[in-house]
């Protein structure tokens, strides 16, 4: 659905010493899915006849979910998963961010008013009234919601 370009995770292409050199840097430096991301990267460019490849991570700069394409989000929203607003300024790579959770409306959290921040929109619907059900999904850098208004459940990106 979305490419690795999309996500902002593909930070160079380089070629070195006759070796095409690839960098990548997570979502999230724990990323469950970084090995099986390089494996791909690899094969795909070695069987494109891109070879000798070398997939390489790097952590710094840490990643920032403003680093996904307009393209990506728009990718995202199509599969169904509520692409990241802009991160809050002075928030992205700069370390520990302490989270607080405030009431969003009828005293449910999760919904708009969350700490501040602006509602997430169903990405079926449109609905701004939306509330956070899980904090993580499948992966460290989405959560779950749900839609008050459709009622159906769907990921976020997280914003970082």
């Amino acid at each position: 659905m979305v490419t690795v370009a999309d996500l902002g995770i593909l930070r160079s292409i380089t070629v070195c010493n006759g070796s095409l050199v690839v960098t990548i840097t997570p979502t999230y430096s724990g990323c469950p899915a970084l090995t099986e991301i390089a494996r791909d990267l690899h094969g795909r460019l070695t069987e494109a006849g891109l070879g000798p490849v070398a997939v390489q991570t790097t952590l710094s700069p840490a990643w920032t979910s403003d680093w996904i394409t307009a393209e990506g989000r728009s990718k995202l929203a199509a599969a169904g998963v509520a692409p990241p607003g802009p991160a809050r300024s002075g928030l992205a790579g700069n370390g520990p961010v302490p989270l607080t959770m405030s009431p969003g409306p009828g005293g449910r959290p999760g919904g708009a008013g969350t700490a501040g921040l602006p509602a997430v929109r169903c990405p079926l619907c449109g609905s701004a009234d939306t509330e956070l059900t899980a904090a993580f999904s499948g992966t460290a850098c989405k959560a779950l919601r749900r839609c008050r208004s459709c009622s159906e459940p769907f990921e976020q990106f997280k914003a970082l």
